[in-house]
């Protein structure tokens, strides 16, 4: 069964599938301090975002493993 983190994870990728979005708008939106909500955190780790460098910004996108 989904916890309430495996879903957030699953928003998260889905938010970042559906266009490029900065890393700072990413951070602003999905950072969070509450050790039990570590969504960013755990999708990091796990491989399923990343972050690169496009145009002289850096901009998250969803790896093949997210998709």
């Amino acid at each position: 069964m989904f916890d309430a983190v495996e879903s957030l994870i699953l928003d998260l990728l889905e938010w970042v599938a559906s266009g490029e979005k900065s890393y700072d708008e990413v951070m602003d939106t999905w950072r969070t301090s509450c050790p039990r909500f570590p969504v960013w955190e755990d999708a990091n780790d796990r491989g399923l975002v990343a972050k690169q460098h496009v145009n002289g910004r850096i901009v998250v996108r969803v790896t093949p493993s997210g998709l």
